[in-house]
């Protein structure tokens, strides 16, 4: 499958995430974006380096800024478990805007054509990095990277489309 671009709809999908009552929810990618502008990011873990302290802390860092420009969903998608994201979220007690979600099994990874195959380091199939800019479904910037690098796909990235 092509990877998702410029000017495609986003496929639905489900992901997990947990509530602010510790309740585990499944919610519809595009009952989160459908009518909205959004920034839909991945990383290929969580925990790891480049996502942990650059990628992440950025959109929390820009969230503001991003909100005042129209922004109404900030979402954080990894393929791990909902249970790994709850944990990562919780390293970031300043956050207020970005949702982590959990792909666990990387289905909707696979649904938008960005597999990451890092097998040999041990991780399985993952997300590459990216950042989409949504608008009402439709997509309207896509930075996406090659491999897990990070050059294109940062919350400056995303200010600078807007």
């Amino acid at each position: 499958m092509a990877p998702i671009a410029l000017g495609d709809v986003i496929p639905d999908g489900t992901l997990a995430y947990f509530d602010d009552q510790d309740q585990l929810q499944s919610v519809s990618v595009h009952a989160l974006a459908a009518g909205k502008k959004a920034v839909l990011f991945a990383v290929p873990g969580a925990f790891t380096p480049t996502c942990s302290m650059k990628h992440v802390p950025g959109f929390i860092e820009k969230a503001d800024e991003l909100k005042s420009k129209g922004v109404e969903e900030i979402l954080c998608i990894s393929v791990n478990d909902p249970f790994v994201m709850k944990a990562w979220a919780k390293t970031y007690p300043d956050n207020k805007h970005v949702k982590f979600l959990a792909d666990g099994s990387g289905t909707y990874t696979k649904a938008l054509g960005l597999e990451l195959d890092l097998t040999e380091k041990g991780l399985g199939i993952r997300s590459r990095r990216f950042a989409l800019l949504v608008e009402d479904l439709k997509v309207k910037a896509a930075n996406i990277e090659s491999g897990g690098e990070f050059t294109v796909s940062s919350a400056d990235d995303i200010l600078k489309a807007l």
